[in-house]
């Protein structure tokens, strides 16, 4: 751990160094199978003519792919599966396009345009409630920074701060965001009253990150929290994400997919494994590709490597499991408080949430490379006592707390031999 002396912006930038040098195991001579330099296994198997014809007849060649440009570590995957062809490798046509936020993306997957998506905690509650028939299959940004900002000559030191604000401080978020749920929590548990102590404000992050005048602060997800205290150097964090919530992203599917062509919802698992592992070996080209993209032309290559190495390289490649039983219980709490709200229609527990997640595939990947499945999410630590539907919670690993990257792969994490980097490695 870092000395708590060190703001968390610079804690960041020493997430970014410190990650770049980040090696894993020990290695030994044994030739590993046929593979990839990044740890796939070769030859790449392909989905079946069948599968293709059901595609096609259904009007969904190429299928669709909706991401979140600006969210960290999800369009990292996204971009690198799309634009190093990691679907065309197992025959599969898919085109992804970029969305602002995961409302947007929610908005595309309910009329049946597009048929795999990415969500954060919000959004994906969203469908569950509204019984869109979508599966998840891998997880992604797990404890992504989600931060409240205030002005750098704000008199504001923590969250508790705004308890009696008059008139109300206005807070600009994007409202049915994952970021409104960690505000709202947060709000909850230090007193703080929504629509007395503050207003909350509909905010696209582009405006947010300018902090216009009248507001108060915001509430986003990184990269925007990071680019405002590092680079434009306009704003100052005061409160984070990581107490009220266990953060976590989906990549989902539509059921038909699951249902109709398995082949092509495995050929996604194991593109996703894939990018996760180029992007572990390659994140000065990862941030490359990123920047290549017109939704992020905005965005430095010092902040967007910052971002593939925070949240992409940090944690051990196995945190893309979908815990379902795990993150069903963290979710519950989300679940509690967007009901009592009237946010969602009906009272969701964690089974229903893992009805909305299918591991087979992923369990299937995890085979292919020899991975063990990792009985609980890898950022935990091992005598970690709290309960995962129960904040506060207790400190756990994560790219604001440390600067040291998880090795990988440690004891226990194989089944079988496993070369990556030009090292194999033994279970």
């Amino acid at each position: 751990m870092i000395p708590s002396r060190l703001s968390l912006s610079k804690r960041r930038l020493l997430v970014s160094l410190c990650a770049a040098a980040a090696l894993p195991g020990i290695a030994h001579a044994q030739t590993a199978p046929a593979a990839t330099e990044w740890g796939w296994p070769t030859p790449y198997a392909k989905v079946s003519d069948k599968s293709i014809a059901w595609l096609k007849e259904k009007n969904w060649w190429p299928i669709q792919v909706a991401f979140q440009a600006p969210w960290s570590g999800q369009n990292t995957v996204n971009i690198v599966m799309d634009r190093m062809g990691l679907m065309a490798q197992r025959g599969v046509e898919a085109k992804w396009t970029a969305f602002a936020s995961g409302p947007a993306i929610n908005e595309v997957l309910i009329s049946g345009r597009y048929q795999a998506g990415s969500g954060g905690n919000f959004p994906f509650t969203t469908l569950v409630d509204r019984k869109i028939p979508v599966k998840a299959i891998a997880i992604q940004s797990p404890n992504l920074l989600h931060a409240l900002v205030v002005p750098k000559d704000s008199p504001l030191k923590t969250i508790k701060d705004l308890k009696g604000q008059s008139p109300p401080a206005t807070i600009g978020l994007v409202t049915g965001s994952s970021a409104e749920f960690y505000f709202q929590m947060s709000a909850q548990i230090n007193g703080i009253e929504i629509g007395k102590d503050v207003i909350l404000k509909n905010m696209p992050p582009g405006e947010q990150m300018s902090l216009p005048k009248g507001i108060t602060g915001i509430v986003a997800w990184d990269p925007t929290p990071t680019m405002m205290t590092e680079e434009r150097k306009n704003g100052r964090i005061i409160d984070t994400i990581f107490p009220y919530n266990i953060y976590e992203g989906q990549f989902y599917l539509r059921q038909e997919l699951v249902d109709n062509v398995p082949d092509v919802a495995q050929a996604f698992s194991d593109a996703f494994a894939e990018a996760t592992l180029w992007t572990r070996l390659n994140p000065e080209k990862a941030a490359a590709l990123m920047g290549e993209d017109p939704n992020l032309k905005n965005y430095t290559k010092e902040i967007l490597l910052q971002q593939v190495r925070a949240y992409n390289n940090f944690y051990k490649p196995t945190h893309i499991f979908p815990d379902a039983e795990f993150y069903g219980q963290v979710n519950e709490p989300i679940f509690k408080w967007l009901h009592e709200y009237k946010r969602i229609t009906r009272p969701l527990t964690a089974a229903d949430f893992a009805a909305a997640v299918d591991d087979r595939f992923m369990r299937t990947t995890f085979g292919k490379l020899g991975w063990a499945v990792p009985k609980k999410p890898p950022f935990l630590p091992e005598a970690w006592q709290g309960k995962p539907n129960q904040p506060p919670y207790p400190p756990y690993v994560n790219s604001s707390s440390t600067t040291t990257p998880q090795s990988f792969p440690e004891v226990g994490d194989l089944t079988k031999t496993w070369a990556f980097g030009g090292k194999t490695y033994q279970p």
